[in-house]
Protein backbone atom coordinates (compact mmCIF):
# COMPACT_ATOMS: atom_id res chain seq x y z
CA UNK A 1 0.00 0.00 0.00
CA UNK A 2 1.42 3.62 -0.63
CA UNK A 3 1.24 5.83 2.13
CA UNK A 4 2.11 9.62 2.09
CA UNK A 5 3.00 12.25 5.30
CA UNK A 6 1.16 14.80 6.40
CA UNK A 7 3.00 17.81 7.73
CA UNK A 8 1.06 20.53 9.33
CA UNK A 9 2.12 23.89 11.46
CA UNK A 10 -0.85 25.98 13.10
CA UNK A 11 -0.24 28.68 15.74
CA UNK A 12 -3.16 28.83 18.55
CA UNK A 13 -3.75 32.24 20.66
CA UNK A 14 -2.95 29.85 24.12
CA UNK A 15 -0.18 28.62 25.77
CA UNK A 16 0.79 25.33 24.93
CA UNK A 17 -0.68 23.95 28.41
CA UNK A 18 -4.18 25.13 27.12
CA UNK A 19 -3.15 23.40 24.00
CA UNK A 20 -2.37 19.98 25.17
CA UNK A 21 -5.31 19.94 28.00
CA UNK A 22 -7.70 20.83 25.09
CA UNK A 23 -6.61 17.85 23.04
CA UNK A 24 -5.67 15.45 25.80
CA UNK A 25 -9.07 15.84 28.32
CA UNK A 26 -11.90 14.17 27.29
CA UNK A 27 -14.24 16.66 28.08
CA UNK A 28 -12.90 19.54 26.50
CA UNK A 29 -11.71 17.65 22.79
CA UNK A 30 -15.29 16.84 23.11
CA UNK A 31 -16.44 20.82 23.55
CA UNK A 32 -13.85 21.82 20.78
CA UNK A 33 -14.78 19.32 18.21
CA UNK A 34 -18.27 19.35 18.83
CA UNK A 35 -18.29 15.27 19.11
CA UNK A 36 -17.72 12.98 21.97
CA UNK A 37 -14.04 12.06 22.72
CA UNK A 38 -12.76 9.49 25.52
CA UNK A 39 -9.26 9.79 25.65
CA UNK A 40 -6.52 8.35 28.36
CA UNK A 41 -4.09 10.37 30.07
CA UNK A 42 -1.44 7.49 30.08
CA UNK A 43 1.13 5.71 27.77
CA UNK A 44 -0.60 2.97 26.49
CA UNK A 45 -3.90 4.06 27.08
CA UNK A 46 -6.21 4.27 24.17
CA UNK A 47 -8.37 7.65 22.75
CA UNK A 48 -11.74 7.41 20.44
CA UNK A 49 -12.80 10.63 19.25
CA UNK A 50 -15.26 12.30 16.47
CA UNK A 51 -17.21 9.11 16.16
CA UNK A 52 -14.54 7.29 13.56
CA UNK A 53 -11.44 8.19 15.13
CA UNK A 54 -8.97 5.55 17.76
CA UNK A 55 -5.62 4.78 18.53
CA UNK A 56 -3.09 4.52 21.70
CA UNK A 57 -1.19 6.90 23.61
CA UNK A 58 2.58 6.52 22.73
CA UNK A 59 4.30 8.55 24.31
CA UNK A 60 3.10 11.39 26.02
CA UNK A 61 4.92 14.87 27.07
CA UNK A 62 2.67 17.18 29.03
CA UNK A 63 2.69 20.90 27.14
CA UNK A 64 5.20 19.25 24.77
CA UNK A 65 4.36 16.03 22.43
CA UNK A 66 1.59 13.85 21.96
CA UNK A 67 2.83 10.69 19.91
CA UNK A 68 -0.50 8.25 19.35
CA UNK A 69 -1.21 5.36 16.60
CA UNK A 70 -4.30 6.68 14.98
CA UNK A 71 -6.93 4.47 12.70
CA UNK A 72 -9.43 5.86 11.24
CA UNK A 73 -13.06 5.09 9.10
CA UNK A 74 -12.58 6.70 6.04
CA UNK A 75 -13.28 5.16 2.81
CA UNK A 76 -9.80 3.69 1.54
CA UNK A 77 -8.35 3.38 5.16
CA UNK A 78 -7.79 -0.58 5.26
CA UNK A 79 -9.48 -1.96 8.43
CA UNK A 80 -6.04 -3.33 9.58
CA UNK A 81 -4.10 0.04 9.01
CA UNK A 82 -2.91 2.30 12.00
CA UNK A 83 -0.41 5.62 11.28
CA UNK A 84 1.65 7.58 13.41
CA UNK A 85 0.36 11.01 14.38
CA UNK A 86 3.08 13.34 16.65
CA UNK A 87 1.91 16.54 18.01
CA UNK A 88 4.66 19.18 19.31
CA UNK A 89 3.76 22.25 21.19
CA UNK A 90 6.11 24.94 20.85
CA UNK A 91 5.85 28.17 23.33
CA UNK A 92 6.21 31.18 20.96
CA UNK A 93 5.32 34.76 21.36
CA UNK A 94 1.11 35.68 21.45
CA UNK A 95 0.63 31.56 21.50
CA UNK A 96 1.55 28.14 20.96
CA UNK A 97 3.31 26.99 17.70
CA UNK A 98 1.37 23.33 16.99
CA UNK A 99 3.39 21.03 14.63
CA UNK A 100 1.65 17.91 13.43
CA UNK A 101 2.74 14.95 11.74
CA UNK A 102 0.76 11.94 10.70
CA UNK A 103 2.94 9.17 8.50
CA UNK A 104 1.71 6.26 6.81
CA UNK A 105 -1.23 7.94 5.81
CA UNK A 106 -3.04 5.61 2.86
CA UNK A 107 -2.45 7.38 -0.61
CA UNK A 108 -6.15 7.47 -1.03
CA UNK A 109 -7.12 9.58 1.79
CA UNK A 110 -4.15 11.58 2.11
CA UNK A 111 -6.26 15.02 0.65
CA UNK A 112 -9.32 14.24 2.63
CA UNK A 113 -7.42 13.41 5.83
CA UNK A 114 -5.39 16.57 5.63
CA UNK A 115 -8.52 18.79 4.87
CA UNK A 116 -10.14 17.13 7.75
CA UNK A 117 -7.39 17.74 10.44
CA UNK A 118 -8.11 21.70 9.15
CA UNK A 119 -11.46 21.84 9.33
CA UNK A 120 -12.56 19.70 12.72
CA UNK A 121 -9.21 20.03 14.50
CA UNK A 122 -7.33 23.32 13.88
CA UNK A 123 -10.15 25.69 12.44
CA UNK A 124 -12.48 25.11 16.15
CA UNK A 125 -9.15 24.97 17.88
CA UNK A 126 -8.35 27.99 16.66
CA UNK A 127 -11.62 30.15 17.40
CA UNK A 128 -11.64 28.18 21.30
CA UNK A 129 -8.59 30.34 21.81
CA UNK A 130 -9.43 33.33 19.90
CA UNK A 131 -8.96 36.42 21.65
CA UNK A 132 -10.53 39.42 20.78
CA UNK A 133 -8.74 42.42 20.74
CA UNK A 134 -11.16 45.09 22.37
CA UNK A 135 -10.79 48.63 21.59
CA UNK A 136 -11.21 51.52 23.98
CA UNK A 137 -14.02 53.26 24.19
CA UNK A 138 -13.59 56.93 22.69
CA UNK A 139 -13.91 60.16 24.73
Amino acid sequence: MRTKTIHQVVIIQAPPSEVYESLMDSERHSQFTGCTAKISREVGGNFTAMESLRGTNIELVPDQKIVQTWQCDYEGWPRDHFSTLTIRLEPMEGGTLLEFTQTEVPAPCFKGISEAWHKYYWHPLKKTFHRELTASPRD
